[in-house]
């Protein structure tokens, strides 16, 4: 099992958060909120408004997500997902638990700092570092950069 830190539209009320219920992808559970140690650019980005998590710890913002422990086949499935290694690379990040909802030897303890896996990219584009930074990310969000599904993509 593998503990996975998403930030942006994989999280609840997300407009992908449905692919971490879909067993058919693998197993994901849920076990609490947590936040970066470090700051990193979370920037909203491209002409199809995709959160990023730019690879350069100590600018941005402590960012806020959500821990997953998930299985092989989910994680494989993630990979896939988020074009893993082309346009996201999986990298680990150094985390402090904010909210625990989960219990057991796989859940990290409130306000301990622990290492997850999450999908950052150094392949950005120089301008992107121009962009506003979010602490938290939200497809409704106030900034209006709606997020466009790969359904609706596809359909153009």
């Amino acid at each position: 099992m593998t503990h996975i830190f998403v930030y942006g539209t994989l999280k609840k009320g997300q407009p992908n958060y449905d692919r971490m219920l879909n067993t058919a992808n693998g197993r994901a559970q849920f076990i609490g909120r947590a936040r970066t140690i470090e700051k990193y650019p979370l920037v909203i980005a491209g002409k199809y408004n995709i959160p990023f998590l730019l690879n350069i710890p100590g600018q941005g913002q402590r960012v806020q997500g959500e821990v997953y422990i998930v299985d092989d086949k989910m994680l494989k499935f993630l990979d896939w997902f988020e074009s893993c290694p082309q346009m996201y690379q999986r990298s680990r990040v150094q985390l402090e638990m904010e909210e625990c909802v989960g219990e057991g030897e796989d859940t990290p303890n409130m306000g301990n700092s622990f290492e997850a896996f999450t999908y950052s990219t150094n392949t950005h584009k120089p301008e992107w570092l121009q962009n506003p930074t979010f602490e938290s990310y939200d497809s409704h969000g106030e900034h209006g950069l709606r997020y466009v599904t790969r359904e609706a993509r596809d359909m153009h």
